[in-house]
């Protein structure tokens, strides 16, 4: 079984003339990855949001300077304050002359057994995972629609489909990620605008290895077609994909990036 890692992939333009708003897209996860990649693709400017002050300065900086040509913006913003979320499509607006592609990859994890589990740890992986996309699709929505135009890309798991112990909170929001995309997407369509999901099985950055165990990272990796974890920028590739205008008839699907392998 290969494990090998493939070369990173170099823009192609997909987004070229674009402008890209993502949410949690500071640090080293698919969030920044795709803000990465859609600077590669050509986007004419790229709005990122996350709560970490710090970190989203230093991820400003340096987007800003992989493509002089992209105009790269950021904004605190915490998805589960409805004023925060008006807020930042306000900006992203504003900065970026009309948001054309919508990224929702906030979201909370954790371990826990359901037993042990208590009502705000519950409700606060629901509340940023599956009610902050609503929140910043709603208000996308709003704008996108009278523009009749647009695309939103979710961030789901393959935790929406597949059991894992533990996992009840975080696989019951990303399985509410799965249905608001397909039927967000039908009302979407009749405003021209296309609503699709990415479902990652298990992608590799360095948060994950510093709350992850080592051997539960290793037994998740195994069971891949490949015999290892996804790079992020892989997962952030398909978003780019369903971001350009090369999937202009896929609207409401759940694209897997994984083997699914149970």
């Amino acid at each position: 079984m290969s494990k090998i890692i493939p070369p990173y992939v170099a823009g192609h333009n997909l987004l070229a003339g674009k402008s890209v708003l993502i949410t949690a897209a500071a640090g080293a996860g698919i969030g920044f990855s795709a803000a990465q990649r859609a600077v590669e693709e050509g986007a004419r400017a790229v709005v990122i949001s996350d709560v970490h002050e710090g970190r989203l300065a230093q991820a400003v900086d340096t987007l800003a300077a992989i493509n002089p040509d992209c105009q790269v913006f950021g904004k605190l913003a915490d998805v589960t304050c409805e004023d925060d979320v008006q807020a930042l499509v306000e900006f992203a607006d504003q900065k970026a002359g009309d948001i054309d592609v919508l990224i929702n990859n906030a979201g909370l994890g954790g371990s826990k057994l359901l037993v042990d589990m208590t009502d705000e740890e519950w409700s606060r992986v629901l509340d940023i995972t599956l009610t902050g996309t609503m929140r910043m699709t709603r208000a996308m929505l709003h704008r996108m629609q009278s523009r009749a135009r647009g695309v939103i890309i979710n961030n789901a798991s393959v935790l929406g489909w597949r059991a894992q112990k533990e996992q009840c909170h975080y696989a019951a929001a990303k399985a509410g990620v799965m249905a608001l995309t397909r039927c967000s997407a039908l009302e979407a369509a009749e405003h021209g605008i296309r609503i699709n999901a990415v479902s990652p099985s298990i992608a590799m950055h360095d948060f994950l290895r510093k709350t992850t165990p080592p051997e539960l990272l290793e037994q998740l990796s195994s069971r891949e077609a490949f015999g290892r974890a996804a790079e992020v920028w892989e997962v952030a590739n398909v978003m780019m994909f369903l971001a350009s205008d090369y999937s202009s008839y896929m609207t409401g699907e759940i694209v897997s990036v994984s083997s699914q392998h149970a």
